[in-house]
């Protein structure tokens, strides 16, 4: 009988602890989700903002280009006027 009784009390222990574990392994899995959903945002907003670098870096690229040669052209037409002088 003590076997029978000191059985029961072992098993609603361990199904007692499993309860408890149960939530804790849930509040970390939600731990863990909300930092991985964190991150995901950092990373989503900093390849963003690398990806709105590249392209003010393209313009910026075309405007010196442009830049240039109008200054070239100014440049071309200042020897042409000093050679007829």
């Amino acid at each position: 009988m003590k076997k029978i009784i000191l059985s029961l009390a072992i098993a609603t222990l361990l199904l007692s602890c499993k309860e408890e574990t149960n939530e804790k392994v849930k509040d970390a899995t939600k731990a863990v989700t909300s930092d991985v959903k964190k991150s995901l945002d950092s990373v989503e907003e900093k390849a963003k903002k690398a990806i709105d670098s590249s392209k003010i870096k393209e313009k910026a690229k075309s405007l010196i280009i442009k830049g240039a040669e109008k200054l070239e052209e100014g440049a071309k037409k200042v020897k042409e006027e000093a050679a007829k002088k």
